[in-house]
């Protein structure tokens, strides 16, 4: 008799983009992992328009799934990590996804199942990190987001995670169009929990010139979308140019009570700083309100609760 297997469906979103190299191994784990544990599964490869042999692999590797379904979802154009896993799991119809961001093989299979696990203890969203030092860049920018945003749950670099059904529907109805699901799942009031994971080597491979400029600019906007270091960055320097204004209308009174300045140059003097003063403080106006705006349209929701307890009958 063979091992009891799961009940739930499960489904695996893939993101692939010039993954020619890795993708074979990566593959067959995961094809591995669904048919030795799970009873229903599917797995969808989002090809966000790869111009390798990824496809052809993808092909290779599928016909040796048994019961699994094997999918691929070809994107029209080039539209980066976050907005190709949004149609990969659109499409899935499992009661639980996993999403792999990307296809570097450095866990054990085991590990798959235990975030799986973990997930059916009471928690609707279980990511995976890898217990390796965070790249400088990628450490300082989840330093600077969680200093600057209202957010509880700590970021870090996560390999893959595990979303229950429930994530999925209440997630559709806040809002989709926000472009970094992190902070979305973070914002979405359900349980949440990370478990590091010892990383085995990999081969070393190079990230794509696509991808890397995508990847600054999706920082950039989530700097701006979920933190508030630009309306602080905004309030600080017209707090200094405010300053800096009424250090000049000062100055400008002194000398021209003490001095003999050219014609018109006190008025002058005077005119620009008190123009520039307020200026910067329309501009602070402007910025808080393009804040309120940002949370309104991209991260709007009346309300969020983690779960319902029924205490009588």
């Amino acid at each position: 008799m063979g091992s009891i297997k799961e009940k739930n469906f499960i489904s695996a979103v893939i993101y692939v983009h010039n993954a020619e190299n890795r993708i074979e191994s990566f593959l067959r784990t995961i094809i591995s992992v669904m048919e030795e544990n799970f009873e229903h599964s599917e797995i969808i490869c989002v090809n966000d328009y790869s111009d390798d042999r990824s496809i052809p692999v993808i092909k290779t590797v599928s016909k040796t799934a048994k019961k699994t379904s094997v999918s691929v979802l070809n994107m029209s154009y080039f539209h980066g990590l976050e907005a190709a896993m949004n149609a990969g799991v659109d499409l899935a119809i499992g009661d639980f996804i996993f999403e792999f961001d990307h296809t570097v093989l450095d866990f054990d299979k085991n590990t798959i199942m235990e975030i799986y696990r973990r997930a059916l203890s009471g928690y609707d969203i279980v990511s995976a990190s890898p217990d390796k030092p965070e790249k400088f860049t990628s450490k300082l920018f989840y330093h600077i987001f969680d200093r600057f945003s209202d957010l509880t749950y700590n970021m870090n670099t996560e390999s893959f995670r595990v979303l229950s059904r429930r994530v999925i529907n209440r997630i559709s109805s806040m809002t989709k169009t926000v472009p970094y699901r992190k902070a979305i799942y973070a914002n979405s009031g359900l349980k949440t929990d990370c478990i590091k994971y010892q990383a085995v080597k990999e081969k070393k491979t190079e990230t794509d010139q696509k991808e890397k400029k995508y990847r600054v600019g999706l920082a950039v906007n989530s700097m701006i979308l979920f933190t508030e270091l630009g309306y602080r960055f905004s309030v600080g320097m017209t707090a200094f140019m405010m300053l800096m204004s009424i250090f000049m209308i000062v100055y400008s009174i002194v000398i021209y009570a003490t001095s003999h300045p050219v014609a018109g140059w006190t008025t002058t003097i005077l005119f620009l700083s008190v123009a520039f003063f307020g200026l910067f403080a329309v501009l602070t106006l402007i910025i808080k309100y393009l804040q309120l705006l940002v949370d309104l349209v991209f991260k709007r929701k009346h309300y969020s609760f983690e779960n319902i307890e029924k205490l009588t009958k």
